[in-house]
């Protein structure tokens, strides 16, 4: 076994969800690997829809503007090294196994003081912290993975910028079950005097952001929905103009055909120009913008069938959104998988009564998370009048997407980043075979 699926094997039998560091006790580990060094800047991101591509598009403005870019991202979809990156580069296998030995190393020592050995996801931060120390890049982007307040990632004293992301329903078992309560859970990465970025999407997330900016001094910088003009789609890419304090920005385009995107990409140009960099210009945020790409978000994989890790019910009108736009002559097709801690029914409903799609197929998923069969069945039975087929096996449900499939039709891959990560490895090993 090599050094690499030691140490993945070794992380992975961490509980993934046993928090056991306070975000003070993290720090102090942190501390104990780096010391006081960390000459980067740094950007924060909380939320809970559209954090990674936020951050994948801040990354690219950055990288263009001439910038170097570590970050960190809370989730993978294949393989642990995505979540470690520079320059968009995953981190080696041959670098994972060395940061992971000085991680090791360090827990080692911080046990001797009375530190609490790191969860799953501490673990992975630290690794990444201790990767960007030995490789210096100008900026740092870190995301965090639960909530925000409490999120390990919380450890950072002095980031460069904290953005927020769109605030909805998710992890409620761990951030409150209302919107005001998980709007304080993400509010907690503000800093006193750090520039923050949201958006004014729903009146009362914002106030509790507004008032913990207040609070704290920090400069707001928020985006209001008559921003973004002049929105135009094809099934490529779209187009808009967004308005800003500090430039007006023409004809900005993704590569992307979801309409969702525009908003993460305006988020990420107000973090660029919070940062008050002399090297990100009007040019570099367009070129960047245009470069980026994010896996698993309304991404194309084959002509006509598409992945979309839209795992809650803002993820699924936002996806809805987009397929009432796709300008599709054929059938609509839906592969649809999903873990049992999230409202499912709710976005069951919300697809079912979309009446987008001519047939849905519903997977299982190979974690232990996976909503079962059996309630699948009888929540899609209770929304009636819409063909289903199910499957124990996201292979199968594959195979039996892409053979039903005809040229006119468009496909769609939906739900739990399981699915897409699954999905994605099943296409890899097809076309290697």
């Amino acid at each position: 076994m090599t050094a690499y699926a030691k140490a993945t094997q070794y992380i992975d039998d961490i509980p993934r969800f046993a928090g056991k560091n306070t975000v003070e006790d993290t720090g102090r580990l942190l501390s104990l690997l780096v010391g006081n060094d960390m000459q980067s800047r740094i950007v924060h991101v909380a939320g809970t829809n559209g954090k990674g591509s936020v951050c994948a598009y801040l990354r690219s403005i950055l990288m263009e503007s001439g910038r170097s870019v570590g970050m960190f991202i809370s989730l993978h979809l294949e393989t642990m090294r995505e979540r470690i990156s520079i320059n968009g580069e995953w981190i080696s296998e041959e670098e994972f196994g060395h940061v992971f030995d000085k991680v090791k190393a360090g827990i080692g020592e911080a046990e001797k003081q009375g530190l609490s050995h790191p969860s799953f996801f501490e673990y992975l931060f630290l690794m990444a912290m201790y990767y960007f120390y030995e490789k210096k890049p100008d900026i740092i982007i870190l995301e965090t993975g639960l909530g925000g307040r409490l999120d390990a990632t919380n450890c950072i004293r002095k980031p460069a910028v904290c953005i927020i992301t769109e605030i909805g329903y998710d992890h409620m078992q761990y951030l409150g079950d209302t919107l005001e309560e998980i709007a304080t859970e993400k509010a907690g990465i503000m800093k006193e005097k750090v520039p923050v970025v949201f958006q004014n999407k729903r009146p009362e997330t914002t106030k509790i952001l507004e008032k913990y900016a207040k609070k704290l001094e920090c400069p707001t910088i928020m985006l209001r929905k008559e921003q973004i003009l002049n929105f135009n789609r094809d099934n490529k890419t779209i187009d808009f103009s967004l308005h800003t304090g500090y430039y007006k920005y023409v004809s900005l385009t993704l590569h992307t055909a979801a309409r969702y995107q525009a908003e993460n990409a305006s988020l990420a140009v107000l973090a660029a120009e919070a940062l008050k960099d002399s090297k990100i210009t009007p040019d570099t945020v367009k070129r960047g913008l245009w470069a980026a790409s994010w896996p698993g978000r309304m991404e194309e994989i084959l002509p006509g069938i598409f992945l979309d890790g839209a795992h809650n019910e803002d993820g699924i009108e936002a996806f809805l959104d987009t397929v009432r736009e796709d300008g599709c002559v054929g059938k609509r097709l839906l592969l649809f998988g999903v873990v049992a801690d999230k409202r499912y029914g709710k976005m069951i409903r919300m697809i079912a009564d979309s009446c987008l799609f001519s047939q849905v197929m519903v997977t299982g998923l190979e974690t232990d998370r996976s909503a079962s069969i059996d309630r699948l069945k009888e929540t899609w039975k209770q929304c009636g009048g819409i063909s289903c087929r199910f499957y124990e096996d996201a292979q199968e449900a594959y195979r039996d997407l892409l053979f039903s499939k005809e040229a006119e039709d468009t496909a769609y891959v939906v739900g739990s980043l399981y699915l897409i990560g699954q999905i994605k490895t099943l296409m890899r090993r097809m076309q290697d075979d």
